[in-house]
This record gives C-alpha cells, structure tokens and sequence, in this order.
C-alpha cells in the first residue's frame, strides 16, 4: 500500500510539473498531441488496446477523455490496487477500457452508469469486443438516482458527465469512497462548483492535470 501511495504522488507532481511548467515548450507541445502509443505486454492487454485504437480512428469515442487522460487513467487506477472503480458517464465505453486495463491486472471490477440507451449499447458491445465485459456492470439511467445502488467501499470514482450535476456527484459519492481512495473529475474547468468544493473540502488533497478540459485528481485523505 505505502508503494501505491508513493506511486500516486509521484504521478500527481509529474502530472502538475507536466501541466504548468512545460506548456509552452514547442517539444512537449508535440509529445502531448503525439505520445506515443502504450506497448502491450500481454494478448488480453494488446486486444483491449487494439478496440481503443479502433474506436479513436473510427472517432466513436464520442465526448470521451483523449488518449493522453486514458492512460492516466489507467496508471492512477492500478497504482491504486484498485478493485471497485465507479465511472459517471459511460458515453461509448473509451474511457471504461482504459480502467479495464488496470482492473485486468488489479482483480477488481468497474460500475458506470449511462442515461443514454444508445451509447449503452456501443459501450457493452466495445467492452465485448475488447474481451472485458466480465469486469464491468453497465446501468443505464440517470445516475443522479442509480448511484443510490452503490455502496462503499469505493476505490476510485470517475466522473464525466453532465458538469452541472458535478457536484451532486461529488456529495452522493464522496462518503462511499475509501480513505485514500481516489475522485477523479473530467473537464473540470466547465464546472467551477465542483472545482471550488474540492479545491476547499479539508478532507481531500486535489490538483489538476491540464490535458483537455482539465483532469481534477483528489485524494481522500486517511
């Protein structure tokens, strides 16, 4: 666990120092708009990597995290030994694949929620495809009322949906989440409320990754 945490840290602080201190080299410009692709290391793993490439070439990741916060993702879910892993917002599954690559190796299991049928849909055939389907529970609906479900503990949350909802969410979930556990937020510069509770909360420790909109990382405090 004390590995885990230290891991966590050291990504958080490269995650900032990556952020803020290199946005405006012309080489790190060019390595966040063109990393380079993550190296299989098993067949279960190269077939997951394989349907997120599709996905990104076909463009039916929808409103879905880029390449770049997948795999971040993915590192801050299996440095945490994560084994329940909640997601808000499913869209087409992009981003659950990128927490199936961790929880294949963690031994745990992912819960997202949808409201749209459709995307439900693609999500569970993407999942599938991607050989996961077992590590994941797909619920459609609205999630404000379906997380009602859950209950603790929770390793890491992920939310990227409606960004007025963020920090209904952040209240419903908070509770759920074990002590250093992990909630994680999506274009958070689109929602200044949920922004504003986590930045002040006494009981968390959050910084932001830049990629995109913005990741929001928070740490609940043990």
């Amino acid at each position: 666990m004390k590995r885990a945490l230290i891991l966590i840290g050291i990504v958080l602080v490269l995650a900032v120092i990556g952020a803020v201190a290199f946005a405006d080299l012309d080489e790190w410009s060019l390595f966040r708009k063109s990393p380079s692709p993550p190296a299989a290391k098993t067949a279960a793993e190269k077939r997951v990597l394989g349907v997120l490439d599709e996905m990104r070439t076909a463009g039916k990741t929808f409103l879905s995290v880029g390449a770049v916060e997948g795999r971040m993702l993915r590192l801050l879910t299996e440095a945490a030994g994560a084994k329940s892993v909640v997601e808000i917002g499913t869209s087409t599954g992009y981003s659950g694949l990128w927490f199936c690559l961790a929880l294949q190796n963690t031994g745990g299991r992912l819960t997202t929620f949808e409201i749209d049928p459709g995307r439900a849909g693609m999500a569970r055939e993407h999942f599938r495809k991607a050989g996961v389907e077992q590590l994941v529970t797909v619920v459609e609906g609205d999630a404000h009322k379906n997380i009602a479900q859950l209950k603790e503990p929770i390793d890491v949350v992920f939310i990227d949906a409606d960004k007025g909802g963020y920090l209904d969410y952040l209240n419903k979930l908070l509770p759920l989440v074990r002590p250093g556990g992990l909630i994680l937020a999506d274009n958070v510069s689109m929602a200044p409320d949920y922004v504003r509770a986590v930045s002040t909360n006494p009981e968390l420790e959050t910084l932001y990754f830049s990629d995109g909109g913005g990741l929001g990382i928070s740490l609940k405090k043990r």
